[in-house]
């Protein structure tokens, strides 16, 4: 029998729940259903958040170097991906990072940083890039992700001005065990909290593609719904070479669109972000997607590049939305003067060129010979290595 899913986004609009049973439904719709599930989520989402897009920000203030061994990430203990890899970048270079994004169209900057979790004195340094970031740029939001923090930790990023705290779950706590080792389900739980705790914004969310059942993913956006995450990145596992996950190729764009559809369900007014790896799974999909998830990073992500800034922006433009915080400039009289393309076709053009990261920030990137951009069977595109933005001498992509 057809799953009738626009009584479902009834009753959730009159203030019920959708339950796992119903949200496994959504997983398993078939390639004819799919856009019946879509309609119905994205009345949801209309209904929360109009046509706004919120569009984030990402820079990474240190790259690689982890000595955790999440098996998924490029970053990891025993990774041998090709990335940048870089100490913590300075103030100076934090602020211009930001500032990048910022007048890209981001509202929000996602300060990243690899590691198990920070010493105090890294928490210094954040606190002082917070406060340079937020002097020069009013109204903006600033969230951290900096791994496991210690007592204290979050009621001083808080007082800094810090906004969001993330710390993703990732996947299921049944499935944890599989991904990484070197810490608990537990441990991340316990960050959450302490951001919690702190007055901090939860921002935590989850990979797929990582070989979990369907309900497993239930699983991992039933203990969102429960944590009361207000931000929830739906990431799609990136596979790079030289890490365990190389060569895993689980997902189509159809079932992504079926997991963002189901977290708007089972999550139907937080903010749904459509996080990394969604040019390379969602592909053509992608403006579809966010008729039920509402936000976006702009550009590119920690370690791997992302589509071409501008076009991100044109494709909200296109498909009828507008970022929130630039609603006014989505036009078409002001697109053009507030998004300049004269200077983004310099920067990408400038970004094409040798990073010279090793001149300047005395890193090892690991080399820059061009990676191999085609999986064997020709059909899926491997992780592109981030090469520009920070840690690099060439312009970001926002």
């Amino acid at each position: 029998m057809t799953i009738q899913f626009d009584l479902i986004a009834d009753r959730i609009l009159a203030g019920g729940l959708a339950n796992e049973t119903e949200a496994l439904e959504v997983l398993r719709t078939s390639d004819a259903e799919v856009l019946g599930a879509v309609s119905a989520a994205a009345r949801l989402r209309r209904a929360h958040f109009a046509n706004t897009v919120k569009v984030n920000y990402l820079v990474n203030l240190k790259s690689g170097l982890c000595p955790e061994n999440c098996n998924y990430c490029s970053q990891a203990l025993g990774s041998q991906a090709p990335i940048l890899k870089y100490s913590w970048l300075s103030k100076d270079e934090a602020l211009r990072q930001a500032g990048a994004g910022l007048r890209g169209g981001a509202t929000r900057v996602c300060m990243v940083s690899s590691g198990r979790g920070p010493s105090d004195r890294d928490i210094d340094k954040v606190v002082e890039m917070t406060e340079a970031i937020k002097q020069e740029h009013a109204g903006v939001e600033v969230c951290a992700c900096l791994g496991l923090l210690k007592d204290g930790q979050a009621e001083r990023l808080r007082t800094a001005g810090v906004d969001a705290y993330n710390h993703n779950i990732n996947t299921a706590e049944s499935n944890h065990d599989t991904i990484v080792q070197t810490h608990s389900y537990a441990d991340r739980i316990e960050t959450i909290d302490k951001a919690k705790g702190a007055g901090l914004s939860p921002c935590s969310g989850l990979i797929a593609g990582l070989g979990e059942s369907d309900e497993q993913l239930v699983e991992a956006l039933f203990a969102l719904r429960q944590l009361d995450a207000d931000s929830i990145p739906v990431n799609f596992l990136m596979p790079f070479d030289g890490t365990p996950y190389e060569n895993t190729w689980e997902l189509s764009p159809l079932h992504c669109l079926r997991i963002l559809t189901m977290a708007r369900f089972v999550c139907p007014d937080k903010e749904i972000r459509i996080a990394a790896g969604r040019e390379m799974h969602l592909r053509s999909l992608q403006a579809t997607a966010l008729q039920v998830a509402n936000s976006i990073f702009l550009g590119d992500y920690l370690t791997s590049e992302g589509q071409d800034a501008r076009a991100d922006l044109e494709m909200l433009r296109d498909n009828g939305f507008v970022i929130l915080g630039h609603e006014e400039a989505f036009n078409d009289a002001t697109f053009d003067e507030v998004f300049n393309p004269s200077s983004r076709a310099s920067s990408a053009a400038s970004a094409s060129a040798s990073c010279a990261s090793s001149s300047n920030f005395g890193t090892d990137c690991g080399g820059c010979a061009q990676t191999d951009t085609t999986h064997g069977s020709g059909q899926e595109a491997r992780p592109a290595i981030r090469r520009r933005g920070a840690g690099t001498q060439a312009p970001a992509n926002a």
